[in-house]
């Protein structure tokens, strides 16, 4: 495992992944679970909130200079030249209806003079599924499943009709959706799997592609890195790099530019 100039920070997030998971797998499941609607009509538990409140408590005592953007208290990134990114539990309906497939997402982005910003660190942490992947600059991405670390890496397919396509729905997609109707028929394998789990499939090589057409970037940060750092490429569905624009697709590298051109079409 190489070593990174991020390491105290990756430890950190793992401290914060630790931390959430605690608190939501301990509400996972819980028939006293507190759900509500939020302003944009998505559901939110007071799992989602107490995790990010908890986190928010560490990084204060822990990085009180450093900036936070978390999606359920907003955010506070003004002027930071390093902020961190949280999802508390990305996946919130799995987790209402007790499907294991959410986690928490903890990233950390650094700006650059000029404006520029890049993803470091990432963790996507998983509890329910017993997987915790996470990543740092240049130093590899990793899996760990039941007390057991690997290294990780995107697989070789090259040509679309032999890829395997992971995503969530339908919805999102508009002016699009007949270039990604056209992909996912004429891909070898389709699957609906969504969220974070479909990104994390691809940075492991099991998955050749993850489209998802409408995100924020608290669902993005930390699968950015952790797919890169595997090897592949992230970007939104126009192509441009990184978890800022809206969207998210994670490839292999090798088919990226060519499921671009198919989806834009």
């Amino acid at each position: 495992m190489s070593e990174s100039k991020y390491a105290e920070d990756l430890a950190l997030a793992h401290l914060l992944a630790d931390i959430a998971d605690s608190i939501s797998l301990d509400r996972y499941q819980s028939l006293d679970l507190i759900i509500t609607t939020k302003p944009d009509n998505t559901p939110v538990t007071d799992a989602d909130r107490a995790v990010e409140t908890a986190i928010r408590q560490a990084l204060a005592t822990h990085r009180p200079d450093d900036g936070l953007l978390g999606e359920e208290f907003g955010s506070d990134i003004t002027g930071a030249k390093r902020y961190w990114v949280i999802d508390p539990i990305d996946g919130t309906k799995n987790f209402m209806r007790g499907v294991p497939t959410w986690a928490t997402l903890i990233a950390l982005v650094e700006v650059a003079d000029d404006g520029t910003q890049e993803v470091v660190v990432g963790v996507a942490s998983s509890p329910a599924l017993a997987r915790r992947w996470h990543a740092s600059c240049c130093a590899g991405a990793f899996v760990n499943f039941n007390g057991s670390t690997r290294k990780i890496s995107v697989s070789q397919v090259s040509a679309m009709s032999d890829a395997s396509v992971a995503y969530s729905d339908f919805v999102g997609f508009d002016s699009r959706l007949a270039a990604f109707n056209s992909i996912l028929k004429n891909a070898w394998r389709t699957r609906g799997m969504g969220d974070f789990w479909s990104h994390m499939l691809v940075a492991e090589g099991a998955v050749d592609i993850a489209i998802e057409p409408t995100l924020a970037v608290w669902d993005m940060a930390a699968l950015d890195i952790i797919v890169r750092e595997a090897g592949g490429t992230f970007t939104n569905t126009a192509g441009e790099a990184g978890p800022f624009g809206g969207s998210g697709v994670s490839t292999n590298k090798a088919i990226h530019k060519t499921l671009i051109q198919a989806l834009n079409a």
